[in-house]
């Protein structure tokens, strides 16, 4: 993204800038070099705005292919309708958190994305690399920017700063600034091989990871206390019938019988000590908490005013969730694991009790009152004991 940013940022007139409310953080930061930027709030502001009336201007305009927050996925044909209603702008495609479950088809080039950027680890998990895929007719942008490393320049004179001569031969060569990470350029052969010997494909893996997002959406869904209260209010929902609108990531935040929030926090720990990965907190998917959460963007400001950061154990304030948990599943999931992270919740978390008084608030004071919870393991534990809570 950088990389492209740097060649918009190039142009003597600046670019304006336009981006949908699910882009990552990465995406969003864009904005901050944009001589004008705007947020799309949703898919019918997007299509309104492509069917408008376009004036003579230059612009960039970005979206995730996949929300990496409730794994929505967003309209592939943006791209080109947006070549065809708005010359003079570029679209920018984030693939990242697609293309770790599905295939990506960029054989039209007409219909594909001007720049399509991507996490070859997300992929295979390694090496670490990442990709920018550039639509050659859009190439002479990137090769605007002013920057130059070495290996990119066929000549350059250090005392007189009139004089270089930039790498013309080829898109890459003009990109590639310094000494390209070789070593993992060579690991990324053999991890696309054992990949394909694997899971055969990213078809294959699609079909099994939304056949398990199904399923952790139901048992998620059916998660519900004595009182009739849902456990788990998932932002990840409606979408769930079809892998063209929702890949294998499920959003939610959990509440007690009485409608109280649960602290994603504790939630993570807790999951950790029972050996289950999870994600936690703001996500990197800024609009996706605003949006879904609830939270509105002068309250985001107050929270950090307030002494919150996007790390830290801060997951309730005023009243309401600062984050999100997040269940990502992949090529290696399996039933098993939806059916452990289940039974964690039951666990943990349900009150299968009736709770009829807790709805009309507690009688009298209590006499103690938990302030903190800290979870310990010893040396020589399995992973798989109770856990030691304090």
């Amino acid at each position: 993204m950088k990389l492209v940013l740097e060649g918009f940022t190039a142009q003597k007139d600046g670019f304006k800038y336009r981006y949908h409310v699910d882009a990552h953080t990465s995406l969003v930061g864009v904005r901050e070099l944009a001589s004008e930027a705007t947020c799309f709030s949703s898919d019918a502001e997007v299509e309104l705005w492509l069917k408008g009336v376009c004036a003579d201007t230059f612009g960039l305009f970005g979206w995730p292919a996949q929300s990496n927050f409730s794994g929505r996925r967003l309209p592939r044909d943006w791209a080109a309708r947006l070549r065809g209603n708005r010359p003079g702008w570029y679209s920018l495609l984030d693939a990242a958190a697609l293309v770790t479950s599905a295939p990506l088809d960029l054989s039209d080039a007409r219909a594909a994305p001007d720049f399509t950027v991507l996490s070859f680890y997300k992929m295979f998990g390694f090496p670490d690399l990442g990709a920018v895929i550039i639509r050659k007719d859009s190439a002479d942008i990137l090769q605007s920017r002013r920057y130059f490393g070495g290996g990119t320049v066929d000549a350059v004179a250090s005392r007189s700063q009139s004089f270089y001569a930039r790498k013309a031969d080829s898109i890459h060569s003009h990109l590639e600034d310094g000494t390209s990470a070789f070593h993992s350029i060579l690991a990324l052969d053999t991890a696309i091989s054992t990949h394909k010997r694997l899971y055969g494909s990213f078809s294959n893996i699609s079909r099994h990871t939304f056949s398990l997002m199904q399923i952790a959406h139901a048992l998620l869904s059916e998660l519900t206390h004595g009182n009739g209260h849902k456990l788990c209010q998932l932002y990840t929902s409606g979408g769930h019938t079809s892998s063209v609108t929702q890949g294998p990531i499920i959003a939610f935040n959990m509440q007690r019988a009485d409608g109280s929030w649960i602290g994603y926090v504790e939630v993570e720990r807790l999951a950790s000590v029972k050996n289950i990965h999870i994600r936690t907190g703001g996500l990197c998917n800024p609009g996706g908490i605003e949006s879904s959460v609830g939270l509105e963007p002068w309250e985001i400001e107050q929270n950090y005013l307030a002494g919150h950061r996007c790390w830290d154990e801060h997951d309730i304030i005023r009243g309401k969730p600062t984050g999100a948990i997040r269940v990502s599943l992949g090529a290696m999931s399996t039933i098993d694991d939806l059916i452990v992270f289940t039974k964690f919740l039951e666990e943990f978390y349900l009150d299968k009790e009736s709770v009829s008084q807790a709805l009309q608030g507690p009688i009298g004071k209590p006499e103690a009152v938990v302030e903190s919870l800290t979870i310990c393991t010893f040396p020589g534990g399995d992973g798989h004991s109770p856990a030691n809570l304090m």
